[in-house]
């Protein structure tokens, strides 16, 4: 079976409710909104039908954060309703649509705690989905990092998605990033960021069975294993204000070592030679088939087809490939 474990669709009421919240929502925001399959169901199915019988879609919202549209109580109420769409679809598709990720109000923080309890022990949900950031403060600070705390008991992943919009500039002396760098260079720096936030606040020491699942193969990390490597085994020598050698002899292991504890999923829209350095990074067992549909010229097809095409040619076992389609997915999502 192909379990592709990263897909965005908006339930018909979330849908609906979320146009009369934003109805000129812009960038990432207009974006979704233009690609049919994300909110019609039967073309949804149609173009999953092209993939076989042995195609299924783990489902989640797309873009923008629950958060981006208001404080609690609108964000709150907003997740409820895409985790009870997302439950209804899976109840109702279960073998297109075997499982959902929950989504959190992640400016409420008592609130975001009790919806992610509500939506796994409730709904049935296998995980949640963050973002890269908070409205703009890091996931791991004090008000969500209890987060990490509830994820680790309920031994369940955190899917980690970028996000990052056109209203931050690429330099200092401007007021938008231009040419859509926000997008296509911002967000892998953003999964990168938000990953060695995780790293360096000891969370991987503190809970060593933590399971995330980066977006796009890790971000930058892969390509940037000298950095990561060598380069962070020297923290704190570039730095004058703060002594971070002390943070460096804190931690049980190697930076390295914590980043291929992270989990990293096959979305790079068709990229060959990014998969073959990703894989060699996090390795077959850490690295999970996913497509990032519907997002690509096609509006639905594209990335699955050219997702799959990749997987296949790679030079694995086939116990490796299974890992990689499903096993891996199952033993983390805890899916028989």
């Amino acid at each position: 079976m192909k379990l592709d474990i990263f897909n965005h669709i908006f339930p018909r009421k979330f849908y609906e409710r979320m146009l009369k919240v934003a109805p000129n929502g812009k960038d990432m925001h207009r974006r979704v909104r233009e690609i049919p399959c994300i909110v019609d169901l039967g073309e949804r199915l149609r173009i999953m039908d092209r993939f076989g019988e042995d195609y299924a879609q783990v489902i989640c919202l797309g873009s923008p954060p629950i958060e981006a549209f208001g404080p609690p109580p609108l964000a709150t109420d907003l997740a409820r309703l895409a985790n009870d769409g997302m439950a209804e679809l899976v109840q109702k598709y279960p073998k297109r649509f075997p499982a959902f990720i929950a989504s959190l109000p992640m400016n409420d923080p008592p609130g975001l705690l009790r919806e992610a309890r509500r939506a796994v022990k409730e709904l049935g949900a296998v995980g949640v989905q963050v973002f890269s950031n908070v409205l703009g403060k890091p996931l791991t600070a004090p008000a969500t990092l209890p987060l990490f705390d509830l994820m680790a008991k309920l031994d369940l992943p955190i899917w980690l998605h970028p996000a990052r919009g056109a209203d931050f500039p690429d330099y200092a002396g401007e007021t938008k990033s231009h040419y859509e760098i926000w997008w296509t260079f911002g967000w892998p720096y953003e999964t990168s960021v938000a990953m060695a936030h995780i790293v360096f606040q000891g969370l991987f020491d503190k809970y060593p069975d933590l399971k995330i699942i980066t977006h796009h193969m890790g971000g930058m990390i892969p390509y940037f294993e000298g950095r990561v490597g060598p380069g962070w085994d020297q923290l704190g020598k570039r730095t004058s204000d703060v002594d971070y050698t002390k943070l460096l002899k804190k931690l049980k292991q190697r930076p390295l070592d914590y980043f291929r504890m992270f989990y990293a999923d096959t979305a790079l829209f068709g990229a060959w030679e990014a998969t073959k350095c990703g894989l060699r990074f996090f390795g077959p067992e850490h690295v999970l088939f996913a497509s990032d549909a519907p997002f690509d010229p096609e509006k639905g097809s594209m990335y699955t087809r050219t997702t799959i095409e990749i997987i296949d040619r790679l030079d694995l076992s086939p116990a490796e490939r299974h890992a990689i389609y499903e096993g891996n997915a199952r033993r983390l999502l805890k899916l028989a």
